[in-house]
C-alpha cells in the first residue's frame, strides 16, 4: 500500500476540521457513560483503531486486510456499545485507496453489509443511541456507500494523468532527439558537399599554383565564393531556428545604426498583431539585411523605418539619406536585395526599392500564406 503519514484522510471533499470533529467526537460518546470500566475501555478501543488505520497505510499488501478487519471490528463495537457509527467513514476511505480491485470490492462489500447490520441491530435494539444521530447517521451510510468508490475512481484518474504526463515527457524527450538529428542533417547537407569542395579546390589550387597561377587563382576565387554561400546558408538555417521577433529585431536595428553613428527613426507599432509568426520572421530577416545594407553601403546619416499594418497585408519602409543604388543591376543583384526578394516570395511577399535622394526599400508581405495549387492538391 501506499504510504501515508497522516491520520486525517486528505482529498475526500470533506474539511480537515470535519475530520478532526470524527476523531475526538468518539470521547465525547465514551464520557457519557457512567461507568469507568466502559470508559477505560472505549479509549483503549479508540487508540488501538488510529494505530491500525496508521499501519493499514504502511504494511504490505497481505498485512492490509487483518488491520482493516481489525478497524471494522473496532467500528462494529464502538457502534454497539456507544452509539458511534463514524469511525466506518474513515474505513470506507480507506478501502478506496486499495489498489486491486478484486481486493477493493471485497471489503466494501463487507464493510458496507457489516456497517448496516450493526446499525440496524444498535437501531432496534437500543434506539436512543442512534435516533437522536439519526439525520447524521444517514449522511454517514452514505458515505460508506459513495465514498470508497469516489476515492478509488480518484485514485485510477490520478494515477492515469501521471501516467500521461510520463508519456509526454517523453514524447518531449523524442522530439529534442528528433530536432537535434534534424540539426545535424541539415548541418551535413549544408556544409558536407561544401566543404568537401573546398578541400578538393584547395588541393587543385595548391598543385597549379607554381605552373598555372591564373588557374590557381579562379580555384581560390571558386574557394571564397563557395566558403561565402555556405556561411550565408548556416546563418539562415540558424536565423530560422531562432524564429526572430519584429519587436525584438527593431531594438537590434536601433542598436546597429545608433553604434554607425547614423540617426534612427521609427514610425508605427512593432508588434505585430494580424502576422503569423512564419511571415513575423521573414519580415525581421528582412529588416535586419536592409538596415545591414544601409549601414555598409548607404554612406546614411538618418534612417528610418515605417511598419503599417492593416487586416491583409503587412508593409515595412526602410528610408535612408544616402547615396543611393544608381542601377537596376544593383538593385537586382547587389547588397543582397535578391536574397531578400527569395525570402519575400516565399511568404508571397514583394520588394520594391527606389532611390531618390537615398533608398527607399518597401517591404510588403501579405497576412495570409496562400497556398500553392500543389499544395492544394
Amino acid at each position: 500500500m501506499q504510504h501515508w503519514y497522516h491520520i486525517i484522510p486528505k482529498n475526500t471533499g470533506l474539511s480537515s476540521y470535519i475530520w478532526i470533529i470524527f476523531c475526538g467526537l468518539p470521547f465525547f460518546f465514551i464520557f457519557r457513560s457512567s461507568s469507568i470500566v466502559e470508559i477505560i475501555f472505549g479509549i483503549f478501543m479508540i487508540l488501538l483503531f488510529f494505530l491500525s488505520y496508521r499501519l493499514s497505510f504502511i504494511s504490505n499488501s497481505g498485512v492490509v486486510y487483518l488491520w482493516v478487519s481489525i478497524e471494522m471490528a473496532i467500528s462494529m463495537i464502538m457502534t454497539m456499545f456507544f452509539g458511534y457509527i463514524y469511525f466506518s467513514l474513515f474505513i470506507a476511505f480507506f478501502i478506496g485507496n486499495i489498489k486491486s480491485k478484486a481486493g477493493f470490492l471485497t471489503l466494501y462489500v463487507i464493510h458496507l453489509v457489516s456497517t448496516i447490520a450493526v446499525t440496524a441491530l444498535v437501531f432496534f435494539t437500543k434506539s436512543p443511541l442512534l435516533f437522536t444521530q439519526l439525520p447524521f447517521i444517514i449522511i454517514s451510510m452514505i458515505g460508506v456507500i459513495l465514498l470508497p468508490f469516489t476515492i478509488y475512481n480518484r485514485n485510477k484518474r490520478l494515477k492515469l494523468e501521471g501516467q500521461l504526463e510520463d508519456a509526454n515527457k517523453r514524447i518531449s524527450q523524442l522530439r529534442v532527439i528528433e530536432e537535434r538529428e534534424r540539426i545535424a542533417r541539415d548541418l551535413h547537407d549544408t556544409l558536407g558537399q561544401k566543404l568537401s569542395l573546398i578541400g578538393l579546390k584547395s588541393d587543385l589550387a595548391g598543385k597549379l599554383m607554381d605552373t598555372k597561377p591564373d588557374t590557381a587563382r579562379n580555384e581560390i576565387h571558386d574557394i571564397h565564393q563557395t566558403a561565402r554561400t555556405a556561411l550565408k546558408e548556416v546563418r539562415e538555417m540558424v536565423s530560422n531556428m531562432k524564429g526572430s521577433k519584429l519587436e525584438d529585431e527593431m531594438i537590434r536595428v536601433q542598436q546597429i545604426l545608433e553604434a554607425a553613428q547614423i540617426e534612427f527613426h521609427f514610425e508605427g507599432e512593432s508588434e505585430l498583431t494580424h502576422t503569423p509568426l512564419l511571415v513575423e520572421n521573414v519580415l525581421s530577416m528582412s529588416l535586419k539585411e536592409a538596415v545591414t545594407n544601409v549601414v555598409k553601403h548607404s554612406k546614411a546619416t538618418s534612417c528610418s523605418v515605417t511598419v503599417k499594418q492593416t487586416p491583409k497585408e503587412t508593409v515595412i519602409a526602410v528610408e535612408d539619406n544616402g547615396v543611393g543604388v544608381p542601377t537596376k543591376k544593383d538593385v537586382s543583384k547587389g547588397h543582397g536585395l535578391q536574397g531578400m526578394k527569395e525570402r519575400l516570395e516565399f511568404v508571397n511577399g514583394s520588394l520594391d526599392v527606389s532611390s531618390s535622394n537615398g533608398t527607399t526599400l518597401h517591404i510588403r508581405v501579405p497576412n495570409v500564406i496562400k497556398q500553392t495549387k500543389r499544395e492544394g492538391l
